[in-house]
């Protein structure tokens, strides 16, 4: 296999598509605590919100969902310093969370889902 030259330098955005911008906008900021970057109109009706889960560079942004779009994984994991912590207040704001996975050799993580539907999961990163 010959290595061949890219032009792709990274991932700008992940898209998560949700049926309620504004009620996914108050998860996400206001449960989740991501940061909103830019919520500014689109032809159509719709918006494109940006948001940061944290202090790297990755931006998710809430898209409205296509007809008959089906929800589950999207395969975003999302980083914490505490899984134990991220989970308690997790649960503790009423966030569809499963129990904390711990395997020896792997760092802890759990699954949670947005009220779309979408499936994601936190890993701790320490």
């Amino acid at each position: 296999m010959t290595a061949t030259t890219t032009h792709f330098t990274g991932i700008r955005t992940v898209s998560i598509p949700v049926d309620d911008q504004d009620a996914a906008l108050r998860f996400y900021t206001g449960t989740l605590g991501f940061t909103l970057l830019r919520d500014n109109p689109t032809p159509g009706g719709g918006r494109w919100i940006e948001l940061a889960p944290g202090g790297d560079n990755a931006i998710v942004t809430l898209e409205p969902a296509a007809p008959q779009v089906t929800r589950g994984a999207i395969g975003i994991r999302f980083t914490t310093a505490d899984a134990d912590a991220a989970h308690q207040a997790l649960l503790a704001a009423g966030v569809d969370a499963d129990e904390i996975l711990r395997w020896p050799g792997v760092p802890a993580m759990f699954a949670f889902r947005d009220p779309d539907g979408n499936a994601f999961s936190i890993t701790e990163t320490s």
